[in-house]
């Protein structure tokens, strides 16, 4: 049964608060996340920030009425990244602080059969809780096996999957033998919306000393060219003064009938 007219219009005013309520919004994808633990993670963010999921016909239709008043109001960009198994989370608060809250959050998962394995899985040697009637199914997998103390032994390193590829039954069914839950889930950042600009979660990886630094380096090198081309700037002036100071203290050292203040210090060391 579907959404009730009801239940719509409830949730179409409800974006619609959020929107204008909220300056930074976590665009994520919850492929594989459970309302379980969607629920954890609404808790871990009680105070700092809002989840709003739905279907992508709805929260798109909320963002076009914004559109129809004013074509190029900024939430247009979200519209355009709106895509697949996609949610909001609103906050007014530090993003990078939301983010780890974000990623912070993962649940252990299981292999099944015909996900897409989101990372490698490796299989350490060590013994299992398999009895040697089972020794048929390692050798179908490819598996090098011993028999030690009444169980099956893996001997060396197995790399079952690698990212991307396609969970088959047998890789499924091995895992659950061994107990091993290889996969974790969590609500993924696609993209980060503030105040009209769209960037990527990377952007928040950006600190005020790295900031700072590329600004000195950019500074240096500006004040390079300019002393070479003799133009003065706000980061050459103070080099070029500098200089200047080198230059009369050397010549003041290098002559006994001419000194000033600054210059006395240098020239008593010299005698």
């Amino acid at each position: 049964m579907g959404i009730t007219r009801e239940r719509k219009a409830e949730y179409f005013e409800r974006m619609k608060v959020m929107l204008g309520q909220y300056t930074k919004i976590f665009m994520v994808t919850c492929d594989n996340v459970g309302s379980k633990q969607i629920q954890q993670i609404r808790a871990s963010l009680r105070g700092k920030a809002e989840i709003l999921m739905g279907k992508n016909t709805m929260m798109r239709k909320v963002l076009n009425s914004y559109l129809e008043d004013d074509p190029n109001h900024p939430f247009g960009l979200l519209a355009a990244e709106l895509q697949g198994n996609m949610g909001y989370v609103f906050t007014n608060g530090d993003l990078g602080e939301v983010r780890d809250v974000l990623l912070g959050n993962t649940v252990p998962a299981p292999a099944r059969p015909g996900a897409l394995a989101p990372c490698d899985v490796v299989i350490p040697p060590g013994p299992t809780d398999c009895d040697p009637g089972q020794t048929a199914f390692f050798q179908t997998l490819q598996i090098a096996t011993k028999i030690a103390k009444g169980r099956i032994e893996i001997v060396s390193d197995v790399h079952l999957l690698k990212k991307g590829d396609k969970v088959g039954q047998s890789e499924a069914l091995l895992l659950q033998k061994l107990n091993i839950e290889p996969f974790s889930y969590a609500l993924q950042i696609y993209k980060v919306y503030d105040g009209g600009a769209i960037f990527t979660a990377e952007v928040l990886d950006i600190t005020d000393d790295m900031l700072t630094a590329k600004f000195g380096r950019g500074c240096g090198q500006l004040a390079a060219v300019c002393l070479m081309v003799g133009i003065p700037t706000l980061a050459s002036v103070p080099h070029s003064i500098g200089n200047a100071y080198k230059v009369l203290v050397s010549l003041a050292v290098g002559c006994e009938s001419f000194s000033f203040e600054k210059a006395d210090a240098y020239k008593a060391l010299v005698k």
